[in-house]
């Protein structure tokens, strides 16, 4: 582990590769895994406040969870995440030719909120665990980001530079310079 700034990160967001490859993975981890996309605290009332914003981007079966669940739902271990349609997809997604895309970043994109999504969904694959003085980032294996890791490595693109915009909204510029300076040391070290 590694100390930048307030954040303890794993080695591993500097020696593996990552870059989302949606033609392989059509956008799985929106679809797949037993809860919605972990939200912060701060998170639910942002998404209550842009809902009649985002809703003409979202599906009409993600309208209706939203409206049957509310913009934000407590998981199992009492933890807030997005709602689910049907148990299945975050209630967020859109499908753009079978590919599942954020509902709440198209909506961005197109200039109707200033919020580009949850800040989990934009970190992934990198989970962030928070502790009192410190917030511990570890990179998440999962076997539907396979085709990620593949074209990450034949881009060479390490797991912290593929989040370089997700990391600066979540942890400032000066955050990712620190990270560039422990890269570099890495990459001489492993030279040696």
């Amino acid at each position: 582990m590694i100390q930048i700034g307030e954040t303890i990160v794993s080695q591993v967001a500097f020696e593996h590769a990552f870059c989302c490859d949606l033609s392989k993975c059509q956008g799985a981890c929106c679809v797949e895994g037993d809860a919605g996309a972990p939200l912060q605290e701060s998170e639910v009332s942002i998404l209550a406040s842009i809902q009649s914003s985002i809703r003409p981007f979202l599906r009409p079966e993600g309208i209706e969870a939203l409206e049957a669940q509310g913009p934000a739902v407590k998981d199992d271990d009492g933890e807030w995440v997005t709602p689910l349609v049907a148990g299945k997809e975050c209630a967020y997604v859109v499908f753009e030719s079978g590919i599942a895309k954020c509902g709440i970043e198209q909506a961005a994109a197109a200039g109707a909120v200033d919020w580009p999504k949850p800040i989990s969904c934009h970190l992934y694959p990198i989970r962030v665990t928070k502790y009192a003085d410190f917030d511990a980032l570890n990179v998440h294996h999962w076997k539907v980001c396979e085709p990620a890791c593949s074209l990450g490595q034949e881009l060479k693109l390490p797991v912290f530079r593929f989040l370089k915009g997700a990391l600066v909204r979540a942890y400032g510029p000066k955050w990712m310079e620190e990270a560039e300076e422990v890269y570099s040391f890495l990459q001489t070290r492993s030279e040696d």
